[in-house]
């Protein structure tokens, strides 16, 4: 157990942490830690889980800054309810920020915040798994 005033280092995402690491660090945590981290991981996981959500991230993970609603309706095959859903979903979860421009017609764009621009490695890895493997 390591002592509250002193959290453990954490690795960088990109270190590519083995199982075993992995659980080490896990289990360096306090119970009330270990459960804060598993409620987040969950409630991450269910909101990923929505429909068209990791289409939505993608997007934001290969593209060069902000994007507008209907950048990304040209993109991905999404129906429009559901987009807007999603894009509030994720700039209600923090991942996206949301600027709308007083402007004729309407101009709103979307910009992934830190938080989202740490979720982006994981795209790259599952690219990566999708060009050695096939489902």
């Amino acid at each position: 157990m390591t002592d509250a005033s002193e959290p453990p280092a954490i690795p960088e995402l990109s270190s590519g942490l083995s199982r075993e690491e992995a659980i080490a660090l896990r289990e360096s945590f306090d119970a009330e830690e270990q459960a804060r981290i598993q409620q987040t991981v969950a409630e991450l996981l269910d909101l990923l889980g929505k429909t068209h959500t990791m289409a939505v991230l993608s997007a934001f993970a290969f593209a060069e800054g902000s994007l507008r609603f209907s950048d990304l309706e040209a993109k991905l095959d999404v129906a429009p309810n559901t987009l807007s859903t999603r894009l509030q979903d994720l700039t209600e979860a923090g991942l996206l920020d949301r600027d709308a421009y007083d402007e004729v017609p309407p101009r709103v764009e979307y910009t992934p915040t830190a938080k989202a621009e740490s979720l982006f490695p994981v795209f790259a890895h599952l690219h990566h798994w999708a060009i050695e493997h096939e489902l």
